[in-house]
């Protein structure tokens, strides 16, 4: 028997989008998407009707309000309603179209042909119920900064670790950008599957990407070796408990990028950064949104 899908949609701007999308996987949605619409931005999550009450969607509609609040920025408008379960699967793909990063990039989802005449590098992308599209601030920055950490031989060899891989796309980057391997992990095991599935649409060697699920720890675990370049796009409270550990897989030449911070939690993840043998480089924005580039210090 077919049941029926909430639709969630949460009008906001462009530099909430990361933190709202957060949010929505922390609630429990299962896919989501994102729409520009002039100077704001839509974005979409879904769930199983059976899962939550409209008192629950009350509860994520003060959540996200008072998320906004936080970051000083203006509060979302909120609003849901129900499709049928045939049409939830699909209906964010209808929002999310091919996407150029970078000098040599794209983005293209994996329901649409390869669009002709580019000489970009194509990465096709299918995320599922995960975050990570290409279209978030956020991971364009890391993309961005791994194009021009990896230069454009494709010769870098580099051996990286992905923390919080997500649908793969960072992963996938720096393979397609030249790097020799990546071990991606993730806590969400939906998240290691999806960059599984991402492994195979880029037709990747699985030696070359290897995904597990877990954190910092599980990498220690993978790697023989400290890693040459380490990734990282989540949130920047996760990212502070995250560095004393990275020490762990680095070696004096290894160099990081970190995104999922905001302009005004730079700060105390480049002083915690700082305490453990790090510098910040560079440091790149977009939007509200930061991406450090780190050294050892």
């Amino acid at each position: 028997m077919a049941s029926s899908w909430w639709e969630i949609q949460v009008l906001c701007d462009p530099a909430l989008e990361d933190l709202v999308f957060w949010r929505l996987e922390d609630f429990g949605c299962r896919g989501a998407s994102s729409e520009i619409k002039g100077y704001a931005c839509i974005v979409r999550g879904y769930l199983s009707q059976i899962q939550v009450q409209l008192l629950d969607l009350a509860a994520l509609a003060l959540l996200l309000k008072q998320d906004a609040l936080c970051v000083g920025m203006p509060v979302p408008a909120v609003q849901w309603h129900l499709i049928d379960e045939e049409d939830w699967a699909s209906s964010w793909k209808d929002y999310w179209h091919p996407q150029e990063v970078g000098d040599r990039l794209l983005i293209n989802p994996a329901w649409l042909p390869t669009p002709e005449n580019s000489d970009r590098l194509v990465l096709r992308l299918d995320p599922g119920v995960a975050f990570g599209t290409g279209n978030h601030a956020t991971t364009q920055l890391c993309l961005e900064a791994l194009e021009m950490r990896l230069g454009d031989d494709g010769t870098s060899e580099a051996i990286v670790a992905d923390i919080g891989c997500g649908s793969g796309i960072l992963s996938i980057g720096a393979i397609l950008l030249g790097a020799r391997q990546a071990f991606a992990v993730d806590t969400d095991p939906l998240a290691v599957q999806a960059t599984a599935n991402s492994r195979e649409l880029n037709q990747i060697d699985p030696q070359r990407l290897i995904a597990a699920e877990g954190s910092i720890e599980k990498i220690i675990e993978m790697v023989s070796a400290p890693v040459d370049g380490i990734l990282c796009n989540i949130l920047a409270e996760v990212i502070v408990e995250l560095i004393p550990a990275m020490s762990a897989i680095a070696k004096p030449t290894t160099w990081g990028i970190l995104s999922g911070i905001l302009l005004d939690q730079v700060k105390p993840v480049a002083d915690t950064l700082e305490e453990n043998g790090w510098i910040v480089a560079t440091l790149w924005r977009k939007q509200d949104w930061c991406c450090l580039n780190i050294r050892r210090s």
